[in-house]
């Protein structure tokens, strides 16, 4: 799996339903946990997700559930080791420190990168503010194909700074937004450099003291002696990812936490205990867009904010609406569903209304069925290629440029990639396959 995702994934929470502002005030004493405890334990069940999730009002926990392993060859409860990483909900962290840097005048909104690090492109062009907001033009790295060749090995400050200075430019500074792990990890740089502290322990000082946050931090390789927990791939049996060396992620996406305190931190940003609230309106501009470290998406008429995250098998999401002071949250390290309607029920629930509980189903594959599926698809006049094949007993596609992903039999001939709300269906006779993905529907022919 990709250990940064390229892209945020903007989700969009409709049900539909209307929620009075009575409602919003009966919020917390009538949360339906027995409901959410019978849905989080299908989850489990169906080995469709590991992890654990919180809802909050005015920064206190109302619900919090953990189900599934944080160590799943010993059988380790999520309970015994809660602690997660996060991906790239740090850069709410970081976006933050950098928004007190500029409070504590350590630096501007317009400062020019240059004045740190003048051997990236276009260096003298790039703002402080375009690095926060994705409009920099520098190349994402993590999308880079030998990336996976380097990701779990330690790297040097100056070989970290040495790649980046080598990526090229993808458009000119401020003509575009185009989400780029590589603002994130500069950014990090520049607080080091604009305090003269460590990231791990600006964290600490700027961000964990304040709030009280007990078990956030900047994270290292995994150590269950730190109560944490490893990440997971669901391949017919939960398998254990590799693990991105602390050294490469930084600010963009190298926190440790817990959804508990990631409600936590949210509530600090929007009640003033971490930045001015004139700071906070510039962090909400443009939010719709990508604002500075978060970005917006609408809950019925309710205006939600946050982010989102990936690392490895970890996969993430903390949300925060202001009008009624809720917060919820979710870090997974194991996923084999469709994480937005994790994030819709854990809303749904919080507003007081009504959610579904998932069915799910499956069929009995045999090998030799899975080895006719097996070649290379391809739709004539697109540059995309599918690659189908059988890892033991599991069938895998992997389209050009992105990693494998392993498929569940949900009926014959017919498979899906719940993550991606992807499905596959297979005619060995015409030798086509059709891929259905957000409302559309393409027909590849095997080569």
């Amino acid at each position: 799996m990709t250990p940064l995702p390229p892209n945020p994934i903007k989700i969009t929470l409709l049900t539909g339903l209307l929620i009075s502002t009575s409602m919003a005030h009966a919020l917390a004493q009538n949360l339906d946990t027995a409901k959410l405890n019978q849905y989080f334990a299908a989850l489990e069940t169906n080995n469709k997700f590991m992890g654990s999730v919180a809802i909050a009002k005015d920064g206190k926990v109302l619900y919090t559930r953990s189900v599934g392993y944080a160590d799943a060859d010993q059988k380790v409860p999520l309970q015994q080791r809660p602690r997660l990483h996060i991906g790239s909900i740090s850069k709410m962290f970081t976006a933050t420190m950098i928004m007190q840097a500029v409070e504590d005048k350590k630096l501007t909104l317009d400062t020019k990168l240059s004045a740190y690090f003048p051997k990236v492109k276009n260096a003298d062009q790039i703002s402080i503010d375009q690095l926060l907001r994705h409009q920099s033009g520098i190349h994402n790295f993590t999308s880079d194909k030998d990336y996976q060749d380097w990701y779990t090995k330690p790297q040097s400050a100056a070989a970290m700074q040495q790649r980046i200075e080598a990526l090229g430019s993808d458009f000119a500074p401020g003509t575009k937004t185009k989400y780029s792990n590589t603002n994130y990890v500069l950014l990090s740089l520049i607080l080091e450099q604009a305090y003269k502290k460590p990231y791990a322990d600006l964290l600490q000082q700027k961000i964990v003291k304040p709030l009280g946050l007990k078990d956030t931090y900047y994270g290292g390789k995994i150590d269950p002696k730190k109560q944490e927990a490893y990440s997971y791939t669901y391949t017919n049996r939960w398998e254990k990812e590799m693990e991105t060396d602390p050294s490469v992620p930084l600010g963009a996406g190298g926190i440790v936490s817990t959804p508990a305190d990631l409600t936590r931190f949210e509530t600090g940003i929007f009640s003033g205990k971490l930045v001015r609230p004139e700071t906070l309106q510039q962090m909400k501009a443009k939010a719709k867009e990508f604002g500075i470290g978060m970005f917006a998406f609408p809950y019925d008429e309710k205006q939600g904010y946050g982010h989102d995250g990936a690392i490895d098998g970890f996969s993430s999401m903390v949300g925060y609406f202001p009008e009624d002071k809720v917060s919820f949250s979710f870090i997974s390290n194991g996923s084999n569903y469709v994480n937005n309607n994790i994030s819709v029920v854990l809303c749904n629930a919080a507003f007081l209304q009504p959610f579904e509980m998932p069915a799910f189903t499956t069929y009995a594959v045999t090998e030799a069925e899975l080895v006719q599926y097996e070649g290379v698809y391809a739709v004539e006049g697109a540059p995309m290629k599918i690659t189908i094949k059988k890892e033991k007993e599991v069938l895998t596609a992997q389209a050009t440029g992105q990693p494998a992903m392993p498929l569940t039999a949900t009926a014959k001939d017919q498979f899906s990639f719940e993550q991606a709300g992807a499905v596959f269906e297979f005619d060995p006779a015409a030798k086509t396959m059709t891929l259905k993905q957000g409302g559309g529907s393409f027909t590849f022919n095997k080569e």
